[in-house]
């Protein structure tokens, strides 16, 4: 018997997943090509830019609230030629990756444990669920009583804000798995181990990948607000040094620094998140 099974388990896996995905030929076959979207993404942030510079040079808009492009241009020349842009990114990029290391695996550990058991879903999925409608912002000074204000209480505070978003999205990828497909497991009786590899992940990582992109973003607005914890370096040194000094450029190209790595690890998430799910359809909005 168990020779007529075994190439049926080989199958299972591209079974379900031709289940779960789309079928590739629904896709339209008449998508914009990549220089267009390239463009209509940039045409905003553009005009936007040239709207801003006009108003600035026409005196629309005041320099001290809110200086013109080319200025912050200047700021930007002003950081690097200093040298202080280049020691301050490393230092902030290592706090974040990490907090959202330890954060993202400590909340997928907790996800997949909870999602595959009812006890371990009843003894923390309540308690947890409490804790994350308390704003991690809130949690500033008690993470400074607790750790100090060194770098153990921002790392803890990346942790805390990046467990979250992978535990609940890991939690309800396992949950969300058509049972017809857990089913079929056992009609194949599949061990467990073999139902959780075939099954239990391909299924659950998509809402896994989606878990980890919004912790990405999620640990760098830990981030901002951990830098404000008595920094000696990082973005957030400089951010507070230009305040101290009311450079009001500095601070807007300290924040523009921020969006653009947050623009960065999202554009690497969903690298990642294309690279492990290629037999994914997706609709792409065309």
């Amino acid at each position: 018997m168990s020779t007529t099974i075994a190439p049926a388990r080989d199958d299972l896996a591209t079974i379900t997943r031709r289940y779960a995905s789309t079928d590739d030929t629904a896709r339209t076959t008449r998508t914009p090509s990549r220089w267009r979207q390239l463009a209509l993404r940039a045409a905003a942030p553009l005009l936007v830019l040239v709207l801003w510079q006009i108003g600035s040079s026409n005196g629309w808009i005041s320099p001290v609230i809110l200086p013109s492009p080319a200025t912050i241009l200047a700021a930007y020349r002003e950081l690097w030629s200093t040298g202080d842009l280049q020691a301050a990114l490393p230092i902030s990029l290592q706090r974040a990756g990490l907090g959202l290391l330890v954060g993202g695996l400590a909340g997928l550990v907790l996800g997949v444990i909870a999602g595959l058991s009812v006890t371990a879903e009843r003894i923390y999925d309540a308690p947890l669920q409490m804790i994350r409608t308390i704003p991690f912002i809130a949690l500033v000074p008690l993470f400074v009583v607790w750790f100090g204000i060194g770098e153990d209480s921002k790392v803890a505070l990346i942790i805390g804000a990046s467990i979250f978003p992978v535990y609940l999205n890991t939690y309800h990828g396992i949950r969300g798995i058509d049972r017809k497909l857990l089913e079929v497991a056992r009609s194949f009786e599949m061990s467990r181990w073999q139902t959780v590899r075939l099954i239990v992940v391909p299924q659950s990582l998509p809402s896994i990948l989606v878990g980890w992109r919004y912790a990405a973003g999620t640990a760098l607005l830990a981030l901002v607000a951990a830098e404000q914890i008595n920094s000696r370096a990082g973005i957030g040194y400089i951010l507070n040094t230009a305040n101290q000094f009311q450079r009001t450029d500095i601070i807007l190209a300290g924040i523009l620094v921020y969006a653009a790595l947050g623009l960065l690890v999202d554009a690497v998430m969903r690298g990642i998140e294309h690279l492990l799910l290629p037999w994914r359809a997706t609709h792409d909005g065309s």
